[in-house]
């Protein structure tokens, strides 16, 4: 093995701010998550995975930290909305 090729085992490294922003960005996920399981299996539940797991998986290959930022603070704001559904949902 060649010392002069680059080591297929390493990442690229990332700026820090983009590192804080895909800290964000996994925040984000890890809180729709813990909320969703919140809500009793059925269509619905499925239905809002999938919603969330698209929109992340749609927007996976953004670099530009503006419209990360913006993503994130959208993605809250859709968030929120969907908590108030879930938070209906499970009151009944």
């Amino acid at each position: 093995m060649s010392r002069s090729q680059p080591s297929k085992l390493k990442k690229p490294s990332i700026s820090l701010d983009h590192f804080i922003q895909r800290q964000r960005v996994l925040s984000l996920w890890r809180e729709i998550m813990r909320a969703l399981i919140k809500v009793p299996p059925s269509s619905t539940r499925t239905e809002l995975h999938k919603y969330a797991r698209d929109e992340f998986e749609r927007h996976r290959g953004v670099s530009d930290i503006q419209h990360i930022r913006y993503l994130i603070s959208t993605g809250k704001a859709e968030f929120e909305t969907m908590r108030r559904y879930i938070d209906e949902q499970i009151t009944g």
